[in-house]
């Protein structure tokens, strides 16, 4: 791996850079405070043609890999957008990647040129209210009529459900009693969100508001056999192919939060004055700050490796797992170091640092809880028995 400048990740932090600059922390508090979705940003990314960067070029997109997606995403989050803005865009720009490897020539036709150019809005299926992180626990079921799919259950935080026209649903196509590992019979379909039978309710939460996480109910709600993800009851192993690269773009983000955090934090250390000198000339504010910078610079170097090891096919489960855990935990520390340095202030939505600071702590739970993180660093990295 080169450590020297990329010049087109440069010139990638510039363009993103400079599209986020027309969108300033009163935008996202605005939209977070009213929960409504950011489509002037989204239209604005979509118009540079950022969203399509990781789609083939046969499909509209630009065909570059998970580094540069990463970049975009940590700079987008870097702008002050924090989460609100990286989750309105990530599954446009990457969660597709099921179908990219697996789909058929027709579906991908039929979609990846709509995704590329942000005309088609995107959602993912997958948690259950009881299949949290046991994915292979899912209950929604598919089964076959005709040339048609009849699907019934009941999703929990699928985001921008009520804004998306189609989601990317994982369902079980034949029953677990029936099959010979509980790793088949699950199946990817592309359903249609905005068919009434798909009931989408969202959930009162405490941040990223935004961007609303919905429960959604499928009652009988008929998909076309020419909407399935390649083989059916496949599904389970096509969702593996994208767990690590989502790892490494949920790092970046975290990351990207945490230097909207710092930066704020190191301006109010600088201009706030308190007995007759900056608040920033004292260790026990500037020590948390320099801290804080330190781990970020850090946790950005293992991503960046894992990114560059995904796109190559090298093996890199311990990276990318290292690296959500590491983006997540300074991403946090990063924001609540922020906050704890504007004192009272830091309390105030007026100041921003809450708003990253709330952002920020959701990394530390999903798409995965960091405890699962070090579940499979002390059984795959360093050799210990199974936890789980």
């Amino acid at each position: 791996m080169d450590f020297s400048n990329d010049a087109d990740l440069d010139l990638i932090r510039d363009g993103v850079r400079a599209v986020c600059a027309k969108f300033d922390d009163e935008y996202w508090a605005g939209l977070d405070s009213r929960h409504e979705f950011p489509w002037e940003f989204y239209k604005a990314l979509a118009d540079g043609g950022w969203i399509g960067i990781a789609i083939p070029e046969e499909y509209g997109g630009s065909g570059r890999g998970l580094l540069e997606a990463s970049v975009i995403l940590n700079e987008v989050a870097a702008s002050g957008a924090a989460m609100n803005g990286c989750s309105a865009i990530h599954l446009s720009i990457f969660g597709m990647h099921p179908l990219v490897l697996h789909g058929s020539e027709e579906i991908k036709q039929r979609y990846l040129p709509k995704v590329a150019a942000g005309e088609l809005h995107v959602a993912f299926g997958v948690t259950e209210p009881d299949a949290g992180t046991e994915t292979l626990a899912i209950k929604t079921r598919a089964v076959r009529d005709g040339d048609s799919y009849i699907v019934r259950g009941r999703k929990v935080w699928t985001s921008k459900a009520q804004d998306a026209d189609r989601v990317l649903l994982l369902v079980r196509t034949t029953p677990v009693e029936e099959c010979a590992r509980r790793t088949d019979g699950l199946s990817l379909l592309m359903a249609n969100l905005r068919d009434p039978a798909v009931t989408i309710t969202p959930i009162a939460k405490a941040g990223r508001n935004a961007v609303a996480s919905c429960e959604t109910v499928y009652d009988d709600l008929v998909v076309s056999a020419g909407d399935l993800v390649g083989e059916e009851g496949k599904g389970f192993y096509y969702l593996l192919d994208g767990l690590n690269a989502e790892r490494i773009l949920i790092a970046s983000e975290a990351i990207g939060t945490g230097k909207a955090a710092l930066r704020r934090a190191v301006a109010y250390a600088k201009e706030r004055v308190v007995y007759g000198r900056p608040i920033g000339s004292n260790q026990g504010i500037a020590f948390p700050l320099a801290e804080a910078h330190a781990k970020l610079e850090a946790a950005e170097l293992i991503t960046h490796r894992a990114g560059w090891m995904l796109d190559r096919q090298l093996r890199c489960g311990a990276e990318a797992n290292m690296a959500k855990y590491l983006g997540a935990e300074a991403g946090f520390q990063a924001a609540d170091i922020a906050m704890q340095t504007h004192g009272g202030f830091g309390y105030a939505e007026e100041y921003h640092v809450a708003r990253y600071w709330r952002e920020a702590r959701l990394m530390k739970i999903a798409p995965l809880p960091q405890e699962l993180l070090l579940a499979y660093i002390g059984h795959h990295v360093l050799g210990l028995p199974k936890s789980y």
